[in-house]
């Protein structure tokens, strides 16, 4: 199959004007939110495939935007679902019963699941492209007037499919995700006046690498650390923390830059990297491939890792979602983990200005749809907190399927003058959610036996009172004992005990199955042929 090549100008040009139709056709965010629409939902994982591979169970990651189906309950809509491999009809099942007030039945006749069925290591949007079958039987589906798609990040593979399909993307354009790499996050924060670490832009060698983080430490003398970052990471998976301490006797203040350079170019292979199994001689490998840049870490005793959220909508206004005070763990507490929503009222109404001002300017740039930013905030000892920015996520992340579960299951509002949610009810909701619910004893849990303990454990979200718990990356569970979930409640403490009673009740079912097995392979010994072994 000839794929289209986004580089070339009538290529560009017709990519552009689909997208212009959704500002024709929609002109506010209501009108968008409440329309007759076929959705075509892509959750295309288009990054570098060697930084999603860090990433365990990422071939299940495609289940993160099946929150989509919640859109259903628009009884004019229509949704298209495409994945790698077919999904488990459970799972399917799971999200068409969260419809508040739509028959079943009336749902999943307007859904259509379509499947590559290639589980190989390639982006799904271009395993689509490369199936021209499948590409029209998509489109022949679709009503093109009132057909757009959406994504978990845009790269040219969707936009060649949006030029093939006639479909606008609703997503910020290809060469827009610049402003989502880490160096041109760093270039926002400064145009947009918000505070972030003295750091470098970005180099695309070792040798400019040890030279960038020589200058840093030449302006700030007293630094203890330095965080070295793969400009297209994710999920804190491609950085890596430079201990400076070990090596201050080595470059004295009063030293030479090449003392400083040397001893930073020889200490590169002692840094703590974020990504399991990973190491010098990889990581130095990736940055001639994607570039890197290296950063003052943030000390404090007292830290968390705020984010914002919001949305540029066709029209080119700027909406701020939410706000959250992340999880992270890994080595040095820098791996996305889950979130808290919503963030500390102490500074949850600074992060929505400062999201806003992002905002306005990836607005001025083109950019659409979902954006993201990650802050780092340490308390000042008066009850004031230092905000520093970290990066923008130009795509759908950890912070966004737990958001819109919210949004569409309560019909609710965000209410940008408190930072709170509320359901239609009125009642302010709180929840906890996390990507990276992982235990051993999981391992060998079936979608089915999950559907039995929440059925058995009242797990499930009530639709009643708004409380509950929404699971996802179900497909994760058998193989790597990883689950993904939103524990929803009117309180944060309520929000906590639905989402630790989940826990609770998954240690204890997974250990009744280990323990049964236990006991019983001895009773019934395998046998081949009628003989033991």
């Amino acid at each position: 199959m000839q794929i289209l090549d986004i580089s070339d100008v009538e290529q560009i040009d017709q990519f552009h004007a689909l997208q212009l139709t959704l500002r024709d056709r929609w002109k506010t965010i209501e009108q968008f939110d409440e329309s007759d629409a076929d959705i075509l939902v892509i959750p295309s994982l288009s990054i570098d495939q060697s930084e999603l591979n860090k990433v365990e169970g990422c071939e299940h990651y495609e289940e993160r935007l099946l929150f989509s189906l919640i859109r259903l309950q628009n009884p004019r809509n229509r949704l298209i679902y495409v994945t790698s491999m077919p999904l488990h009809p459970s799972i399917i099942d799971y999200y068409l019963q969260l419809l508040p007030g739509i028959p079943f039945s009336h749902a999943r006749s307007r859904l259509l699941l379509l499947s590559t069925y290639d589980s190989s290591k390639k982006p799904l949007t271009q395993k689509i492209l490369e199936r021209p079958r499948l590409v029209k039987r998509i489109r022949q589906a679709l009503r093109l007037d009132k057909s757009f798609m959406i994504c978990y990040n845009s790269s040219s593979w969707e936009a060649q499919l949006s030029v093939k399909l006639g479909v606008p993307l609703y997503a910020a354009a290809p060469e827009l995700q610049i402003w989502g790499t880490k160096s041109g996050s760093r270039q926002v924060f400064a145009e947009s006046e918000i505070p972030h670490p003295d750091g470098s832009q970005r180099v695309w060698s070792h040798e400019d690498l040890a030279t960038a983080a020589a200058q840093l430490w030449e302006r700030q003398p007293t630094l203890q650390r330095m965080v070295v970052k793969l400009n297209e990471g994710i999920s804190g998976e491609g950085n890596a923390l430079l201990d400076l301490r070990p090596i201050a006797n080595l470059a004295p203040p009063g030293g030479s830059s090449s003392q400083r350079v040397a001893a930073i170019s020889d200490c590169f292979h002692t840094m703590r990297f974020q990504a399991k199994q990973e190491d010098w001689e990889n990581f130095s490998r990736r940055i001639p491939e994607l570039g890197a840049i290296v950063e003052a870490f943030i000390e404090g005793e007292i830290k968390r890792s705020p984010s914002v959220q919001g949305r540029i909508s066709p029209n080119g206004d700027v909406e701020i979602l939410s706000t959250h005070d992340q999880i992270l763990g890994g080595p040095d507490g820098q791996i996305y983990l889950g979130c808290r929503f919503p963030a500390d009222e102490a500074y949850r109404l600074q992060l929505q200005q400062m999201g806003l001002q992002i905002g306005k300017n990836l607005a001025k740039k083109g950019a659409l749809e979902r954006y993201g930013v990650d802050f780092i905030a340490v308390e000042q000892g008066d009850g004031t907190w230092d905000i520093q920015a970290i990066e923008i996520n130009l795509r759908k992340g950890g912070t966004t399927h737990p958001l819109m579960t919210l949004k569409l299951l309560t019909n609710g509002r965000y209410n940008l003058s408190t930072g709170l949610f509320y359901s239609q009810q009125g009642r302010e909701k709180y929840y906890i959610a996390t990507d990276n619910l992982q235990k051993e004893r999981y391992q060998g849990l079936l979608p089915n036996d999950l559907m039995d303990i929440i059925a058995n454990h009242r797990l499930h979200f009530d639709s009643g009172t708004e409380t509950g718990t929404v699971f996802h990356l179900m497909g994760c569970l058998s193989q790597f004992g990883k689950l993904g979930l939103t524990s929803i409640g009117d309180s944060p403490q309520q929000a906590e005990d639905i989402y630790n009673k989940v826990i609770n009740v998954l240690d204890d079912e997974s250990q009744k199955s280990n323990d049964f097995f236990s006991s019983t392979e001895n009773i019934f010994p395998m046998t081949w042929d009628g003989y033991s072994y």
